[in-house]
């Protein structure tokens, strides 16, 4: 069985020491960074999979370096920060992160919620690989001039290719394959995100309007929407 490797970015040097130290106890191969203008090349040169980013970091911040790595990359992100507001989580979850842990936390918890987003993206990568060796026809979802494609991770629309981070992706994915059904903001939690989730019902809410700001055009017309039906949550509906 291959070794999980874990980048640990964080400036404070207690935090790594006694994360490095729980996660080598349970097998797991470590790097560490504690500067932030230093964590995409760690990122790259080490190609762990997942990474611990603590938000607050001397030379880049961490919600930049999460942008970044986004760019090229759907590997897990943790985000670990002091702050409480729930704007710098909703904001870390927008950019594409898979979690985020409150500082102070305990190493086990940490340690719980690693496995938990290893555990998810590893369904999801044997899922994927099983769906394209078998090319089943469900894993691309097509209407008049969009397109969701789950194996190769794209969105199209009018013929041309949207970036989405992962999760924005499932998500739009998930609703689209169940058209004109409405969900409640924790079905669709429990269905995208997974059980292990810590998020609020409000990440539902911030995705969905980053997902309509990319997709929809009140321009044109469209076949098809996400709508939002009050009291109860939302729907891909169809005309």
């Amino acid at each position: 069985m291959a070794v999980n490797k874990v980048l640990l970015v964080d400036d404070d040097p207690g935090i790594i020491e006694v994360l490095k130290l729980y996660f080598e106890k349970e097998g797991y191969q470590v790097s560490t960074c504690m500067q932030g203008d230093r964590a995409i090349g760690a990122f790259t040169q080490f190609k762990p999979d997942i990474v611990l980013l603590d938000l607050m970091l001397p030379g880049m911040d961490g919600n930049d370096i999460c942008r970044e790595i986004r760019k090229t990359s759907d590997t897990p992100i943790i985000m670990l920060t002091a702050r409480t507001d729930t704007l710098d989580k909703i904001i870390g979850l927008e950019l594409g992160a898979d979690d985020y842990i409150p500082k102070p936390f305990e190493p086990k918890e940490v340690l719980a919620r690693v496995k938990a987003v290893l555990r998810r993206t590893e369904k999801r990568d044997s899922a994927s690989t099983a769906e394209a060796e078998s090319g089943k026809p469900d894993d691309i979802i097509t209407y008049p001039g969009f397109s969701v494609d789950k194996i190769r991770y794209v969105v199209t629309v009018d013929g041309n290719e949207i970036y989405m981070p992962p999760k924005e992706l499932e998500l739009l994915f998930f609703l689209a394959s169940n058209p004109n059904r409405v969900f409640t903001r924790e079905q669709l939690l429990e269905n995208v995100w997974g059980y292990d989730f810590y998020g609020e019902s409000r990440t539902v809410d911030v995705h969905i309007k980053r997902i309509r700001e990319k997709i929809e055009n009140p321009d044109r017309e469209q076949n098809w929407c996400i709508k939002t039906v009050w009291s109860k949550g939302y729907k891909f509906e169809t005309r």
